[in-house]
């Protein structure tokens, strides 16, 4: 393995050069409001959503959003810059009701790359913005003498759960040692609710859970057949 010391600088392996199936998006699966607030990978999570067989919808509309079997908040670039744009989409209160109400055991919600960061109560990216603050701490700049943003394929460590192997169904028929991609100069605290790490210059919060709410500082659109997969399972848990 590569020395972290200076994060690790892999090309995109073998394993991860999977492509997604060239297949048409299924629509008639269970309907995913993928928030549409002007900032993010949007248009290529819909079509990973899209062919793992969900019918993942664009959308700022309330209505549409309530009546949603599951929710997706993207997000990338600078965490107060994605705050203001989802306070100015009049998204900002439906996506931390939407999450509190999966951490609550609810409607399952996932976040995306600054989708998981917004899920914090603020990031020294960004001091004077507040994020979400449905689950507890600060994100905070990438420690050590590394390279920022860490932007390359890197291996997921899923985290132990119950002292026995367990590991959080987001990686249900995903290798222990499985490359995905990863954009990103902050990094949320390892803490409780984290479910996946990945080694770079030091232990880094890959993938937390609490409740159905799940989030990736990964992303699992740009990650080949492990991503697919993630989103896959994420889907399997939605109603019907």
């Amino acid at each position: 393995m590569p020395s972290a010391s200076r994060g690790r600088t892999c090309r995109r392996p073998k394993a991860a050069c999977e492509r997604l199936a060239r297949t048409e998006p299924v629509t008639d699966g269970p309907v995913v409001a993928v928030l549409d607030y002007g900032i993010g990978n949007l248009r290529s999570a819909q079509k990973a959503l899209e062919r793992v067989g969900a019918d993942a919808r664009l959308t700022a509309d309330a209505g549409e959003i309530a009546s949603a079997a599951g929710v997706v908040l993207p997000g990338v670039g600078a965490f107060g810059r994605c705050t203001e744009a989802l306070a100015e989409s009049g998204l900002r209160g439906i996506a931390g009701a939407a999450a509190q109400q999966a951490i609550d055991g609810g409607r399952p919600f996932l976040g995306i790359c600054v989708g998981l960061q917004l899920l914090f109560e603020g990031s020294e990216e960004s001091p004077g913005s507040g994020g979400l603050g449905v689950l507890g701490g600060t994100v905070a700049m990438l420690p050590g003498d590394v390279k920022r943003p860490q932007m390359q394929w890197n291996r997921l460590d899923t985290v132990d759960r119950d002292g026995v192997g367990g590991r959080h169904p987001l990686f249900d028929g995903i290798a222990d040692d499985a490359w995905v991609y990863f954009v990103h100069g902050y990094a949320a605290p390892v803490g409780p609710d984290t479910v996946a790490t990945c080694e770079y210059g030091s232990t880094v919060c890959a993938a937390v859970a609490s409740g159905t709410l799940w989030a990736t500082q990964f992303h699992p659109e740009k990650s080949g057949g492990p991503g697919l997969r993630v989103l896959q399972n994420f889907v399997d848990r939605l109603p019907a």
